[in-house]
């Protein structure tokens, strides 16, 4: 495998590891309240991210730095929240 395809992996899966990761939390828990969540908005979240990704948005985002800490502070208390 070549650099540009080792790198590519690397990145899809961890891509895939987080937003899949804290998408199942969420779609799970409305599941056991019995408040179900269309599969098209959680399609469209993942085409969404995906494009954002690809895009390079994340190497746009880290060249800021109030923007990158902005951004971990968000995710964190996501991720605490959903805990």
């Amino acid at each position: 495998m070549n650099g540009i395809s080792a790198l590519f992996l690397s990145g899809f899966l961890l891509l895939a590891a987080l937003v899949i990761g804290i998408q199942n939390v969420f779609v799970l828990r409305q599941g056991l309240k019995r408040e179900h969540v269309g599969p098209v908005f959680c399609g469209g979240a993942d085409a969404l991210l995906i494009a954002a990704g690809v895009a390079g948005l994340g190497a746009f985002l880290a060249a800021i730095l109030q923007m990158t800490l902005l951004l971990s502070r968000a995710a964190s208390l996501l991720t605490r929240n959903f805990a």
